[in-house]
């Protein structure tokens, strides 16, 4: 049993939390929201009146947190985070982040002595709250073999991609798939339905065939196909347009760096962009699918 502070109890890191108290982990937790934090308090962890606090005494600590900002904010910013723990502790950012923002938290982890990884997910939450999840993880080896344990209370793959920062680079790639693949299955189940076909009966050829994804098994983007899909919930929860919209403007950035060419991403970019200027920014990506089928 570990003593692990949780920073950060969004749509991901809640069930990845739980998943750590089913483990049998002694979980301290903070967030800005306090019914997230009640929620998981509820489950068995104990709360902290700030990062600071829920690191004290920890011997891993894990952030999963919105963007870039955040994650220096909470890391080399006022009351910096780095400063209040403890030696020898094992700090692991899951969140979705600028490869360069990633290795500068590591550096300075690094400079205090303290070991870092960039594990961002992928699964969304559905693998969050079934510890499915996959971790795409940058940093040395030896500190991922001594974060594997942890990573595997809440995660059923591990993949380790490279240095800090490698994770990024490798979440942003698969990010960037992921949101091409969505946009062009909401566009093709839309094109079947207005030439009359059932998208449900269409999404099921399609996911036996050459055209199969996780956008037609998983997290289909057409309402009543797939009973727990967010677009048979009004869009509700899942994986945020906006969310989506920063990942494919990271990637961007991530291309611009090294001169890399994505079109397609470029593409779908501006797709999710156009779709959170429609209202659609908090409601879950495969949303983009209004964008040709407003009716759905």
């Amino acid at each position: 049993m570990s003593r692990i502070a949780f920073i950060g109890l969004g749509h991901m890191g809640g069930p990845m939390a739980a998943n750590l108290i089913k483990a049998g982990h002694d979980v301290r937790v903070f967030d800005l929201v306090a019914s997230a934090v009640e929620q998981a308090v509820g489950l068995g962890a104990t709360a902290a009146d700030s990062a600071n606090a829920a690191a004290a005494n920890a011997e891993v600590v894990i952030s999963m947190l919105p963007a870039s900002r955040h994650v220096e904010g909470l890391y080399l910013g006022d009351g910096a985070l780095l400063a209040h723990i403890p030696a020898g502790a094992l700090v692991i950012d899951c969140s979705t982040i600028a490869p360069a923002s990633a290795q500068k938290v590591a550096k300075a982890a690094a400079d205090r002595g303290l070991a870092m990884l960039d594990a961002p997910v992928s699964g969304g939450t559905a693998g969050a709250a079934a510890g499915t999840l996959t971790f795409i993880v940058g940093g040395d080896t030896q500190t991922l073999e001594k974060a594997r344990p942890i990573l595997s209370a809440m995660g059923k793959n591990v993949f380790h991609v490279g240095g800090s920062g490698a994770g990024q680079v490798a979440k942003l790639c698969n990010n960037m798939a992921l949101g091409v693949i969505m946009a062009v299955t909401g566009e093709a189940l839309a094109l079947g339905a207005a030439h009359g076909l059932d998208p449900a009966v269409l999404s099921q050829m399609m996911a036996v065939s050459t055209g199969r994804s996780w956008a037609t098994e998983v997290c289909n983007p057409w309402p009543g196909v797939l009973e727990n899909a967010p677009a048979t919930r009004g869009y509700s929860g899942g994986f945020g347009n906006d969310l989506m919209l920063k990942d494919l403007g990271l990637a961007a950035e991530a291309a611009m760096g090294v001169g890399a060419s994505i079109p397609l991403g470029e593409l779908a970019r501006n797709l999710y962009a156009l779709n959170s200027k429609a209202g659609r920014g908090g409601l879950d990506f495969s949303s983009v699918v209004k964008l040709v089928a407003p009716d759905q």
